[in-house]
C-alpha cells in the first residue's frame, strides 16, 4: 500500500531508474514487459486513486501525472499499459454504484489491474461503438464486438468494455480476462510502442451480471473530468517521451560523439552550436513539464469545485500541454541524431525508439483538434464539448 503523494513520487522515480536499463532491449526483442509490470503492480502504485474512504491514497492528478512522466522517461511501452486502468478506476468513481466501488476498489487496492477494450476499427470513426450489450430476461447482459488497439488487456485481471446498451447509450462492462467467449490476441505490430501488446480482444456473446455494468453515459450529461484526466496521462507519457530521448542524446553527445573538425575543441560537448542547441531543446522539455504541471493542478482544482467553467478551464489547460508536448517529443527525439551524429542512426544503438514511441503514442488523437478548441475557447468563450477525449 502507498500511503500519500510524496511515497507515490519516490517510488515512481525508484521504478524508472529500475526499468530504465532494459528498455531498449525489451524493445528491441519486442520482449513483453510482464515481470516489469507485475513490479510495479507489486509496489502498489496501480491502487493510488482508489478513493480515500475505501483505503486508498487518493493521490492528486498532479503526482499522477508526474507518476506517468517518470515511467515513460524510462520505457514508453511500460508506462502506457497502465494509462487505461486509471481511466477505468475513474469511470468507477465517477458513475458506480455504491456497491460496484466498493468491490472494484477492493480488487484494485489486492493488485488486480483493469484493461482495455475501447477502440474498433474499420468503423464510421471513433465514437461509432459497434459492440453490443443485449439484456436478458434475468437482468444480466451478453456482450459481443471486436475491439483494437487494446493496452493492457493482455496483463489485466478485468477487462472493461465500451459497448452501447438496448438504448443505443454508452456502458462500460467490466470483464473477468479468463470469461468464456473473450479472447485477447497478441497482434499488436506498432513502429513504436512495441511491448504494450495493444492487440485485438473478440467478445462472443460474454455473459456479464448487471453489477458488473455501468452507466458510462451519464458522465457526459453534465461537467466532467473524464476526459481531462485520460488525456492529462496521455501528455505526461509525451512529456516523459521527450525526457528520455533528451537525456539519452545528452549521455551520448558527452560520451560517444566526436567533436566538428572545424569547431576546435576537443569534445563535442564543448562545441558552442551543440550546446545552443542542447539549450533550445531543453526549452522545449522545460516547456512541456511546465504546461503539464499546470494542466494537472487546473484538474485538480477541478475536482475541488466541479461546474461548466472549472471543467472546460481544465479540459482546455491539458489540450494545450498535450498539443505541445506531443510535438516537443517528436522535435527532441528526432534532434537526438541531429545532436549525436552519424553514429546514432545504427540500428544496434536502437535511439530511434524514442521517436518511433513518440510518432506512435501521438497518434492516439489529432493536436489539430485540441488547438481547434483552444481557439474557440479564448476567441469566443465556447467550452470544449464533453466526449471523454478532451
Amino acid at each position: 500500500m502507498i500511503r500519500d503523494d510524496a511515497e507515490a513520487l519516490r517510488t515512481a522515480a525508484a521504478l524508472a531508474e529500475e526499468f530504465r536499463p532494459g528498455a531498449s532491449g525489451r524493445d528491441a526483442r519486442r520482449e513483453l514487459p510482464r515481470a516489469e509490470l507485475d513490479r510495479l503492480t507489486a509496489t502498489g502504485l496501480l491502487a493510488v486513486t482508489v478513493p480515500a474512504a475505501h483505503g486508498g491514497a487518493d493521490v492528486s492528478a498532479a503526482t499522477l501525472a508526474e507518476v506517468f512522466r517518470l515511467l515513460a522517461s524510462a520505457d514508453a511501452s511500460l508506462a502506457q499499459i497502465p494509462q487505461s486502468h486509471f481511466a477505468y478506476v475513474n469511470v468507477l468513481r465517477q458513475q458506480g454504484s455504491p456497491e460496484q466501488q466498493a468491490f472494484f476498489f477492493a480488487e484494485v487496492l489486492a493488485g488486480r489491474r483493469f484493461g482495455n477494450a475501447q477502440s474498433e476499427a474499420g468503423t464510421k470513426h471513433l465514437q461509432d461503438i459497434r459492440t453490443r450489450l443485449v439484456r436478458g430476461e434475468d437482468g444480466s447482459y451478453l456482450l459481443t464486438g471486436v475491439k483494437n488497439y487494446s493496452t493492457g488487456a493482455l496483463f489485466a485481471d478485468w477487462i472493461p468494455v465500451l459497448a452501447r446498451a438496448d438504448d443505443d447509450l454508452l456502458h462500460v462492462a467490466y470483464v473477468p480476462a479468463d470469461a468464456p467467449g473473450l479472447t485477447v490476441t497478441d497482434d499488436w505490430d506498432g513502429m513504436g510502442q512495441r511491448t504494450t501488446a495493444s492487440g485485438t480482444v473478440e467478445l462472443a456473446d460474454v455473459a456479464v451480471p448487471a453489477a458488473h455494468v455501468v452507466p458510462h453515459h451519464l458522465t457526459f450529461t453534465g461537467p466532467q473530468l473524464h476526459g481531462a484526466l485520460a488525456q492529462l496521462l496521455h501528455t505526461a507519457i509525451d512529456a516523459g517521451i521527450a525526457a528520455g530521448a533528451l537525456a539519452e542524446a545528452a549521455e551520448f553527445v558527452r560520451t560517444r560523439s566526436r567533436p566538428w573538425f572545424e569547431s576546435g575543441y576537443d569534445t563535442a560537448a564543448e562545441d558552442p552550436l551543440l550546446i545552443q542547441r542542447f539549450g533550445e531543446l531543453d526549452l522545449r522539455r522545460r516547456a512541456a513539464d511546465a504546461l503539464l504541471t499546470t494542466a494537472a493542478r487546473a484538474v485538480d482544482a477541478a475536482r475541488a469545485d466541479l461546474d461548466d467553467d472549472s471543467a472546460a478551464e481544465a479540459s482546455i489547460a491539458v489540450a494545450a500541454a498535450k498539443a505541445y508536448a506531443g510535438s516537443a517529443a517528436l522535435e527532441i527525439a528526432d534532434a537526438l541524431f541531429e545532436v549525436s551524429g552519424t553514429r546514432a542512426a545504427l540500428d544496434s544503438l536502437n535511439l530511434h525508439r524514442h521517436w518511433r514511441d513518440a510518432r506512435t503514442h501521438t497518434l492516439h488523437d489529432p493536436a489539430r483538434w485540441k488547438i481547434q478548441h483552444l481557439g474557440r475557447y479564448v476567441l469566443n468563450g465556447t467550452r470544449p464539448p464533453r466526449h471523454g477525449l478532451l
